[in-house]
């Protein structure tokens, strides 16, 4: 099998619903993944960190998985998440995607232990990769000390790429620290290796240094307007238009992150079952609530299309 064409421009990480009981809601997950499509975005990040992934077990991810493609989302525009703390449930996960026909996998480091020696993390996706054994796998780093404590360093990302040229081939990061996501671009882009910034904040200046597009939390709720800017990033408009989505993602994550995207796509959807989140996590208080759509609107923000009449 052939690995898919790699995806660039604006991913979301889609955010999980959930049905009365917790179960994952699965027609509404397929629909706001087709809403997605709909809307500009280039590839979905199932499974990451704001789709409540750490909530999930493997056997929902992949029951999930398999539904969306059943259900016509075409595996070549999926990037699951499939780090794990363990090898064997990373290669499981990993490998159910690449039987999808998924262009990607995006993959966490082991989390649970902190301070381990980069020898630790290329053993592990090594071991996950060899697992798999499949030359259509494109695994994708996921760089996110500030949630894991366990970074991915640039003798790491050298080591990996070296042992695993056609396999080893990007970078989410959501560090937050453009001057990293810079020294990777700078070090490993001419060899094909793309980075995609996990904020749209930082779209503009990844595009112009080289990078590849963004993974964005809030590319669930504002896919046209950052799909806009990549589709741009050359044109005289592209300061506008950065300045444009950086405002409603400043305003958007002022706010605990997962439960403003559902609480939001709650409203614009007219749909309260999307407010449901998995413990640990809670709902937006409602007060919050308000006072976000408030300023949205005030923003003059939409979702269209979103709603189903």
């Amino acid at each position: 099998m052939s690995a898919p064409p790699r995806l660039q421009g604006l991913l979301a990480p889609v955010v999980t619903p959930f049905q009365p009981d917790m179960l994952p809601d699965a027609d509404r997950f397929a629909r706001h993944c087709q809403w997605l499509l709909d809307s500009g975005c280039a590839g979905l990040a199932i499974f990451g960190t704001n789709s409540e992934a750490n909530s999930l077990s493997a056997t929902e991810k992949i029951e999930l998985m398999g539904k969306l493609v059943a259900d016509g989302i075409p595996g070549a525009k999926l990037m699951p998440g499939t780090g794990a703390c363990s090898v064997p449930e990373a290669s499981q996960l990993t490998a159910a995607a690449v039987k999808h026909g998924a262009a990607g996998v995006l993959m966490l480091p082991p989390f649970f232990y902190k301070g381990v020696p980069d020898e630790g993390l290329f053993r592990y996706y090594s071991q996950v990769i060899e697992n798999v054994g499949d030359s259509a796998l494109r695994v994708y780093l996921y760089h996110i000390p500030p949630v894991s404590q366990v970074p991915i360093s640039l003798p790491l990302i050298e080591r990996l790429i070296k042992a695993y040229p056609d396999t080893v081939v990007g970078l989410k990061d959501s560090s937050g620290d453009w001057n990293y996501s810079k020294s990777v671009i700078d070090a490993f882009a001419s060899t094909g290796f793309d980075v995609f910034p996990a904020s749209e904040t930082l779209l503009l200046r990844g595009l112009r240094a080289g990078g590849k597009g963004c993974i964005t939390a809030t590319g669930n709720i504002n896919p046209g307007p950052i799909s806009q800017l990549y589709a741009n990033w050359q044109g005289p408009d592209a300061e506008a238009l950065q300045q444009k989505v950086t405002q409603t993602r400043e305003l958007v994550q002022k706010y605990s992150m997962i439960p403003a995207l559902k609480a939001v796509i709650s409203y614009f959807a007219q749909d309260q079952a999307w407010r449901a989140v998995r413990p640990p996590l809670t709902e937006l208080p409602g007060e919050q609530e308000a006072e976000l759509i408030g300023k949205l609107e005030e923003l003059g923000f939409d979702m269209p299309g979103l709603r189903e009449d």
